[in-house]
């Protein structure tokens, strides 16, 4: 009878021959999946033997993980800023490189008391989810121009109990007229559509809305910057996710829409990841 450490072992090499990156990890993500335990726990499980009826769903999870299925779908969550958001393809994957920017807004931007934010490109909601349930008395606004996307999102709200969040399908800001907020924040579409040949299979199970920007990524950001300017209240914040090699063209818009403060943060890798601007108080 196959034990946890063989089919850990077994499943391990297949991955690695697919050319799955952290094989090792991904193959201890999907038994522990299946045996509703934490990646810890197998350690002290190898020599349990498995059932058929485990096997068998072992199996398929195995076989689509290397056939590229992104792990976040098999598993059907992703955990972002210490919380479980369910993760499906309706939505962008978050990216650990996110987290970095909500940390960074989190703990280093001074905001009014009961502040009003918004999150625009929304996606899953990982992004205004956690600035509704880490900001005191604030109030999010969520927008998306995917109804699959928002429906996502709500799903998350109600499972992480957040209820001081709203939701709205828009184009950018064409739902939002009138409105002001003294955060935004965007993670819209960036990837050049050179590049749509050179992604790797998982990335190529997101939704192509939420990847590509154009020729060289930036299309939407062009037309984003200026208008969330008019969205701003005085002294609001603004901040964005973009691709490498977008960061002086990025600063060049915020600038251009008389935003101060500019500045382009690093992520971990050193890459000019987080371009925020400031409007005037």
């Amino acid at each position: 009878m196959t034990t946890v450490l063989e089919i850990l072992d077994k499943g391990t090499a297949y991955l690695a021959k697919k050319g799955i990156e952290d094989a090792r990890r991904n193959m201890q993500m999907l038994v522990a999946h299946q045996l509703d335990c934490t990646r810890m726990d197998l350690y002290l499980r190898f020599d349990q033997p498995l059932e058929e009826d485990q096997l068998a769903p072992l199996r398929d999870l195995l076989k689509r993980r290397g056939d590229g299925v992104p792990l976040q779908h098999l598993l059907g969550s992703v955990t972002f800023h210490r919380r479980d958001f369910k993760s499906d393809p309706r939505a962008l994957i978050p990216r650990p490189e996110t987290e970095e920017l909500v940390e960074w807004l989190l703990k280093n931007l001074k905001l009014p008391e009961n502040p009003r934010a918004l999150d625009i490109g929304c996606g899953s909601g990982v992004l205004g989810l956690t600035l509704a349930a880490d900001l005191p008395g604030s109030q999010a606004v969520l927008a998306d121009l995917s109804p699959d996307a928002l429906d996502l999102a709500r799903e998350n709200a109600a499972l992480l109990e957040i209820s001081n969040a709203t939701f709205v399908q828009s184009d950018l800001f064409s739902a939002l007229a009138g409105r002001t907020f003294d955060l935004i924040v965007a993670n819209l579409p960036y990837v050049p559509e050179t590049d749509r040949p050179t992604l790797s299979k998982e990335v190529s199970h997101d939704p192509a809305l939420a990847l590509f920007g154009g020729p060289d990524g930036l299309d939407l950001i062009r037309r984003f910057v200026p208008a969330a300017k008019d969205h701003l209240a005085p002294g609001g914040w603004l901040a964005l996710e973009i691709g490498i090699h977008q960061s002086e063209e990025v600063e060049s818009l915020l600038r251009a829409a008389s935003l101060t403060d500019v500045l382009t943060l690093k992520d971990l890798s050193g890459i000019p990841r987080f371009p925020v601007g400031r409007n005037e108080p």
